[in-house]
């Protein structure tokens, strides 16, 4: 398959913007991310390149910082090695260790999590994901019922698995997503996890002792009504994908007002996380 590359360079960029646009260039078909002096490269099929998809993308994305894009033919590469030299394997919390399959288990470690990287996300790279996986082990899951919501990979969902979760649905809007969750399933043995395509409309008539929910400000917002309605009364919901401050306070002010009470925060550069209680 022929492939183009879009070189995107800055001046100003900050990491937390560089990972907005590239999660952004993702959803319309980049499928392959690598860091270069002053930016990154995004590669997409050719077939699939539209410069006036790009266009608007960037009118939406770049407010605040100036970035300028150039467009290459790219000869023939060997993609997965590629996907490899770009992913690295982490630890999380001293206890949890995400690998590809091509890393090295590690037996020592108490949680491990095996996903198979089609693309830089959902990996536990991003502090968003990172935070999450925290907030998992850090809390109880055994026995619950836990709803993954915009799951990705579903790595959130896996490891609530292996914390002792008694049922997991993992629900994104994305069929590649959705495909990637059943792969991710049976390398790492939890089969348990059952994987839906849609959004808020699947969750009706539903009820989980958790909600797992990173994805991003509006989307969080316009879904907590939703969020409340499937919660049992003294469940918890743990979201993020937005960021410290004044987000947390909107979203705050959203969640207090369908039945949940603050508890807890994380905040990674400028990520944060946060825990709610179901109160009523």
């Amino acid at each position: 398959m022929r492939y183009s590359s879009v070189i995107f360079t800055s001046s100003n960029m900050e990491d937390w913007q560089k990972d907005l646009l590239i999660s952004s260039l993702a959803e319309i078909g980049y499928d392959t991310f690598e860091d270069i002096d002053q930016g990154f490269a995004a590669y997409i099929p050719a077939a699939n390149l539209d410069i006036q998809a790009l266009e608007t993308l960037l009118l939406a994305e770049t407010e605040g910082f100036e970035v300028a894009y150039t467009v290459e033919d790219v000869e023939d590469k060997n993609w997965n090695t590629l996907w490899e030299s770009n992913f690295n394997a982490i630890v999380v919390d001293d206890s949890c260790y995400v690998r590809a399959t091509f890393h090295e288990p590690r037996p020592d470690m108490p949680y491990e999590i095996v996903i198979d990287p089609k693309m830089s996300f959902g990996t536990g790279h991003h502090q968003t994901t990172s935070m999450m996986l925290s907030y998992i082990l850090e809390n109880e899951f055994a026995h619950k019922d836990v709803l993954d919501m915009g799951c990705g990979t579903g790595i959130l969902a896996i490891l609530a698995v292996k914390r002792g979760a008694k049922s997991v649905l993992a629900v994104d809007y994305d069929d590649v997503c959705v495909a990637s969750v059943e792969e991710n399933k049976l390398l790492n043995d939890t089969p348990i996890i059952t994987s839906e395509l849609g959004s808020k409309e699947v969750l009706e008539g539903r009820l989980f002792d958790v909600v797992l929910a990173n994805i991003n400000r509006n989307i969080l917002l316009d879904q907590l009504d939703q969020y409340s309605k499937s919660t049992r009364v003294g469940g918890v919901l743990y979201m993020s994908g937005f960021y410290a401050v004044d987000d947390l306070v909107i979203l705050r002010e959203k969640a207090e007002s369908v039945g949940f009470t603050y508890e807890s925060m994380k905040v990674l550069d400028t990520w944060c996380s946060a825990k709610f209680n179901k109160i009523k």
